[in-house]
C-alpha cells in the first residue's frame, strides 16, 4: 500500500513540475500577450522592432539576399500577414504588390502601417534604353522613388508613422512606444548630425552609383547622385548612357564609383575599368543577413559606412 502510495505521489509530483516548466516557458516567450507583427524588408523591421521593444514577435517576410524591387509575396506569405495583428510596409512604391494583396486578405484585425505615409515622394528616375524585359518592368516600374529610409531625417518620419500604427493597434503598451520612437528617433537625429557635419564645405559633391536608391539622401545634403541605372538596381543603361556616364566621370575627375552587394556590379565594374575610377560598395540597406545582425550591423551602421564611403567622393 505505501508502494502504491509513493508511485501515486512521484506521478503527481512530476505532472506538477511539467506543468510548471510549461507555465514558466510560455511566460518566458510571452508570445501569447505580444502583437504579431509583419514586415517586408529589413529597413521597416528594424524601424519596428527600435519601437515595438519586447512588446511583439516581428517577422520579415523579405530574406536578406533577395532583391526587394523583384520580390512576390508567395501564397505562404500572404498567409503570414493575414494571420498578424499588425503588417509594416515602406510604401506602394516599393513593395507594389502590396494593393492587390491587402485587397485579397481579411483584413478587419489587421493594422495596416505604410511607413512611409505623409512623406512627399519624387518622380523616379528610370533610364531610357536599358535591356529589359517588358513585363517585368511593368510588375516593377516605379513611378516614384520609394527610398525614403535612406534619407535619416525621413527615417524619423517613418518611425513616428510606426508608432503611431503600433499604438492603434495596442493601446495598452502606447507609453512604451511613445518613449522608444523618441529614444530611436535621437539615434536618427544624431546620425543626421554626422552627414550634415561631414559634408559641410565640400567643393566636390556629385557621386556616380549603380543604383539610383539615394536621391532623397541626396536632396537632404544638397549632393547631387548621378545614377547609372535607375531605381532598379538590375536595369542595365543604353550604350548612349554607358559613354556619357564615362565623359562625365573623366571630366569631373570623379574616382569611385559605387555599387550595391545585392545586384550584379558588372555595369559599374565596366564604368570603372573604363574609367579608371575605384569600385565602392553604398549599401541601399534593403537586406541585412542574419550573421550580420548577429555581429552588431543595422540600419545606423550600415548608414555610418555608407557615410564613409561617400567621404571617398564628396571632399
Amino acid at each position: 500500500m505505501k508502494k502504491w502510495s509513493f508511485i501515486v505521489v512521484a506521478v503527481l509530483t512530476f505532472a506538477l513540475v511539467l506543468a510548471g516548466c510549461g507555465a514558466s516557458s510560455d511566460k518566458v516567450s510571452g508570445n501569447e500577450d505580444k502583437l504579431k507583427i509583419v514586415t517586408t524588408f529589413y529597413p521597416m523591421y528594424d524601424f519596428t522592432k527600435n519601437v515595438a521593444g519586447d512588446k511583439a514577435s516581428i517577422e520579415m517576410l523579405i530574406d536578406a539576399g533577395t532583391e526587394p524591387h523583384d520580390y512576390e509575396p508567395s501564397a505562404k506569405d500572404i498567409a503570414k500577414i493575414e494571420a498578424a495583428d499588425v503588417f509594416v510596409y515602406n510604401s506602394e512604391d516599393m513593395e507594389t504588390w502590396v494593393p492587390s494583396v491587402l485587397k485579397s486578405l481579411d483584413s478587419k484585425k489587421l493594422t495596416v502601417i505604410d511607413a512611409s505615409k505623409g512623406i512627399q515622394l519624387v518622380e523616379g528616375t528610370e533610364e531610357e534604353g536599358h535591356d529589359h524585359d517588358h513585363e517585368h518592368e511593368e510588375a516593377h516600374h516605379h513611378e516614384h522613388d520609394p527610398h525614403v529610409w535612406l534619407s535619416p531625417v525621413l527615417a524619423q518620419q517613418e518611425v513616428t508613422n510606426i508608432q503611431n500604427g503600433l499604438t492603434k493597434a495596442d493601446k495598452t503598451n502606447a507609453d512604451t512606444y511613445e518613449k522608444n520612437a523618441a529614444n530611436y528617433n535621437d539615434k536618427l537625429k544624431a546620425l543626421d548630425g554626422k552627414f550634415k557635419t561631414a559634408f559641410e564645405g565640400a567643393k566636390q559633391r556629385d557621386f556616380v552609383t549603380q543604383h539610383a536608391a539615394f536621391q532623397y539622401l541626396a536632396k537632404e545634403y544638397n549632393l547631387h547622385q548621378v545614377a547609372i541605372a535607375g531605381l532598379s538596381p538590375d536595369q542595365e543603361p543604353s550604350p548612349a548612357r554607358l559613354a556619357e556616364l564615362q565623359k562625365y566621370v573623366k571630366d569631373n575627375n570623379i574616382s569611385t564609383i559605387y555599387f550595391e552587394e545585392v545586384a550584379s556590379p558588372k555595369v559599374a565594374e565596366t564604368l570603372a575599368n573604363e574609367t579608371g575610377a575605384k569600385l565602392e560598395v553604398l549599401s541601399p540597406i534593403e537586406g541585412i543577413t542574419d550573421k550580420e545582425q548577429k555581429k552588431g550591423m543595422d540600419y545606423i551602421a550600415y548608414m555610418e559606412q555608407n557615410l564613409k564611403a561617400l567621404q571617398k567622393t564628396i571632399k
